[in-house]
């Protein structure tokens, strides 16, 4: 198929932080192509975002209902072929659900709903719709991330005992939300962010993220959600036990009080017979620890790397590559299962490495269980659909 994959937003407009780094992402192989949006739920500051991608006036539109009807309208040599959405969570589940019933595939910002319930009734549609749809867990971009799961599912490290994950921020420390300041805002907001704060918004990356690179799901756990920030409804800090299928254990930290923190999110797995650590502040470098001989110190884009982690290298060696390139390896391989399905051809297997609708579902069950076992004293709780 000799075209670039065409898309448009929901979300993501003039003032929105996430957006950017999307568009960014999307544009990064030349792949990909924004050909309509609507920006904002005032129409007036959609067209107006519009004219900043220089996009056709037609094409921006004032409420994502109307960018879906018009775009089906369209000839299919025109029209959009998937829609990214890049809004707060509480405007996941509508913009989704209304795309895949219309048959358009979507990319969606994480979490994937509001709510559980959402995101289950989310995964029926996409079942039935036949449609793709994918989750931005980013971090899961990364080439060393994708080599340090081919290591564990290979066995390099024996069965595995010990998971521990962190994503520490300090940005909240302080009543932010109070200053006008829109991301944290509608952050703390119970209206629009869900039942969770600090765990919806960066505990759920720690949570794919272990998921991920181990293989196992998370079976049970016991939370303690607190909101230092007085007056603040929803957590800011959490300290997670975790029991992984399989019988391994687990530690996931994630605040957003933590002061002097930015994004420095984690991971170090350990089995019985070695170890592995990886720091997103240094995300070209994989550590692999072992019990008789010297630590491993394995960088990107080096001939003795796997095939995931090749096929997701973007520069040589030692040249830096972070944080849009790996969100941009997340929409290329996205695009791609696009490009194979409407090609009507088998995808190569590394397209499908891609986080999904399951990974969604993981998430929100995540959340639901941290929330009910932080409500009763750090009661061991299931996670719903383990």
């Amino acid at each position: 198929m000799s075209r670039k994959i065409r898309y448009g937003m929901v979300g993501g407009g003039r003032g929105a932080f996430i957006g950017a780094v999307h568009r960014i992402a999307a544009n990064m192989d030349g792949q990909i192509e924004l050909v309509c949006g609507a920006f904002s739920s005032d129409p007036q500051k959609s067209k107006a975002s519009g004219e900043d991608f220089f996009l056709n006036p037609a094409r921006c539109y004032g409420s994502f209902e109307a960018m879906i009807r018009e775009e089906k309208n369209l000839p299919a040599d025109q029209r959009m072929d998937f829609v990214s959405i890049v809004t707060p969570n509480h405007m996941h589940f509508a913009p989704a659900k209304l795309a895949l019933e219309n048959g358009f595939h979507v990319l969606s910002d994480k979490p994937a709903t509001f709510s559980l319930a959402e995101a289950k009734e989310l995964s029926q549609i996409v079942t039935k719709t036949g449609q793709l749809y994918g989750l931005t867990h980013n971090y899961t971009g990364y080439p060393l991330v994708k080599h340090a799961r081919d290591l564990v599912h290979a066995g390099a490290l024996g069965k595995i005992r010990k998971v521990v994950v962190e994503y520490p921020q300090g940005w909240l420390a302080t009543k932010l939300e109070e200053s006008g300041q829109k991301q944290a805002a509608w952050r703390t907001d119970p209206a629009r962010s869900g039942a969770a704060g600090c765990v919806g918004d960066i505990g759920t990356h720690a949570e794919n993220l272990a998921e991920y690179i181990t293989g196992l799901k998370i079976h049970e756990l016991a939370a303690d959600l607190t909101s230092f920030v007085e007056g603040r409804l929803l957590d800011d800090d959490a300290n997670i036990l975790l029991r992984f299928e399989g019988g391994a254990k687990g530690v996931l930290h994630c605040s957003q009080i933590s002061v002097g923190e930015e994004n420095n999110l984690n991971i170090r797995v350990y089995g019985e017979k070695g170890g592995l650590e990886w720091h997103q502040k240094e995300p070209n470098t994989l550590l692999l620890k072992w019990q008789d001989k010297p630590t491993e110190v394995l960088r990107t884009s080096n001939g003795y790397l796997g095939t995931a982690a090749a096929a997701n290298s973007r520069t040589p060696a030692s040249h830096p590559e972070g944080y849009l390139e790996a969100f941009a390896n997340v929409y290329r391989n996205f695009a791609n299962h696009i490009r194979a399905t409407i090609a009507g051809v088998q995808p190569d297997p590394l397209v499908l490495d891609y986080p999904k609708i399951e990974d969604g579902v993981r998430g929100m069950a995540f959340i639901e269980a941290v929330v009910n076992s932080s409500k009763h004293n750090a009661l061991w709780t299931k996670v719903g659909n383990a």
